[in-house]
């Protein structure tokens, strides 16, 4: 496929239909960001992976997608989509693809405020960081303090937070203030593998490996004082950021449906560019159930972030002598996903199934999905950056309902593989640099920090100002790290 792409705007830049291609593909960056998406298309290579370009040209090929191919600002190639991807299938004609999910099904942040500044942690900063690395498991094949048998886990994949609240693991009011309340409906335990069950038995609050992180943070620039009062955020305060996702269950459900898929792309002749492309139309069998095990992905990643949850309130309880009442959970939200929700398309309001790989769902104001407190603004958007540099939370806006079905960015975006990244830094190395600015690292893979290493990153700023300028979303909050814990 011969792909040329152009300008639509400063921030806005388009691969116009071309052979195979239903719909355009669009790209939100900027000049610098394109040219170097451009030469990585011309070089036709990426640690192994398809160019991202490609990967949004692939994907606009498929049937039944709705207006356009979309990638925002942190694009780079994934697994069949690229990361930072956004496609939405008509419910009839549409598909479902393990890559548009991801294998980390629902890896999504969760950031809780406190009634504490920055003055107050500085002292106690290594204590704290020392408490919540061992109280809040973390690594590969880490477990938790819950063992759930099978019928547990069935019940846990149906009703996500609530199964973990009426535990004791928070409160009813975390539940209004996280994505679908917690739980989304149509979770299948059925469709779901016993293997991938037994994998997660004991793996219930735990934040996993890789780019997964707990992290102390600290409000260092406030951009829209209306939407940070409505989010309860002030200049200085401390908050904590939990990111990860599905374990062990969400992989293994996308390692078992990939075979699925791919049988039923021969057997309804669903053209693919790419191997790694393979789906089912939505209301086959095989997409029906592939949604059902979703669904049951999403909702154990939901009472994951809820355990960790409870496990840092208690931390920062026993460390500063305060209540855990007064930890609030300001949102939770998810950036791997698929999802069916209502658009406006072509004036026609209709039910499409959105998928995000490493992009977040960024709905406007006035979306009765937003809870009522911040209705009036939008919903908060909770964008990851580096351990050593800055985090954002943004606002949804109408103009991102209209062009990219209510996305945007999941964070900084990848700029150099795990594998380069080990390469050019050791995890000693960055955990003292990093030391030295004031942020404690506490993680049990030196290697791990060093896939982490900021550098390996593109610069967050100016992948969410990409979004703020583009009138997608709107900057409410710049965070800075003091204490991240990673696996």
């Amino acid at each position: 496929m011969d792909i040329k792409v152009k300008k639509i705007s400063d921030f806005l830049w388009e691969i116009p239909k071309t052979s195979g291609m239903l719909v355009p593909g669009r790209i939100y960056a900027d000049s610098v960001g394109i040219d170097a998406l451009v030469m990585e298309l011309k070089e036709k290579k990426h640690s192994g992976l398809t160019p991202a370009l490609m990967q949004v040209a692939n994907v606009a090929t498929l049937p039944g997608i709705e207006k356009a191919s979309l990638a925002m600002a942190d694009i780079h190639p994934g697994y069949g989509f690229a990361i930072g991807g956004v496609a939405a299938f008509d419910m009839n004609y549409g598909v479902i693809s393990v890559a548009g999910v991801g294998f980390d099904i629902n890896c999504g942040v969760r950031v809780l405020t406190t009634p504490l500044d920055k003055k107050d942690v500085e002292p106690k900063k290594a204590q704290l960081a020392e408490m919540l690395f061992r109280d809040v498991p973390s690594g590969v094949g880490s477990t938790g303090e819950i063992k759930l048998s099978e019928h547990e886990i069935d019940e846990l994949l149906i009703n996500g937070s609530a199964f973990i609240i009426e535990r004791g693991y928070g409160t009813k009011d975390d539940l209004e203030y996280t994505e679908e309340h917690g739980c989304v409906k149509g979770a299948n335990p059925h469709a779901v593998s016993h293997r991938a069950k037994e994998r997660q038995y004991r793996q219930v609050g735990t934040l996993g490996s890789g780019n997964h992180y707990l992290e102390v943070q600290w409000v260092e620039e406030i951009y829209d004082e209306k939407a940070a009062t409505a989010f309860g955020l002030e200049k200085d305060q401390i908050l904590i950021a939990i990111h990860c996702g599905s374990r062990a269950l969400g992989h293994q459900i996308g390692t078992d449906y990939l075979k699925v898929l791919e049988e039923a792309s021969r057997r309804y002749n669903i053209p693919i560019r790419d191997k790694e492309l393979v789906c089912a139309p939505i209301k086959s069998a095989e997409g029906i159930r592939y949604l059902g095990a979703v669904n049951c992905g999403i909702n154990s990643a939901f009472a994951n972030r809820q355990v960790i949850s409870h496990l840092a309130r208690g931390v920062f309880a026993r460390v500063f002598g305060i209540s855990t009442s007064k930890i609030r959970l300001l949102y939770d939200v998810a950036h791997n996903t698929c999802k069916v929700e209502t658009h406006n398309i072509d004036n026609v309001t209709k039910e499409v199934l959105v998928h995000r790989k490493g992009a977040t769902r960024a709905f406007g104001p006035g979306r009765i999905e937003i809870p009522a407190k911040y209705r009036a603004v939008g919903q908060p958007l909770l964008v990851g950056g580096t351990m050593g540099t800055a985090s954002y939370i943004l606002c949804g806006t109408e103009k991102g309902m209209e062009e990219t079905f209510g996305s945007t960015v999941h964070g900084a975006g990848r700029a150099m593989s795990r594998i380069a990244s080990k390469k050019r830094w050791s995890g000693a190395e960055v955990i003292k640099s990093l030391e030295a600015k004031g942020i404690l690292i506490r993680s049990g893979s030196r290697s791990g920090v060093a896939e982490e290493a900021p550098g390996a990153y593109k610069d967050v700023d100016k992948v969410v100002e990409i979004m703020h300028a583009a009138g997608i979303n709107r900057k409410v909050a710049r965070l800075r790290p003091l204490v991240c814990v990673k696996g």
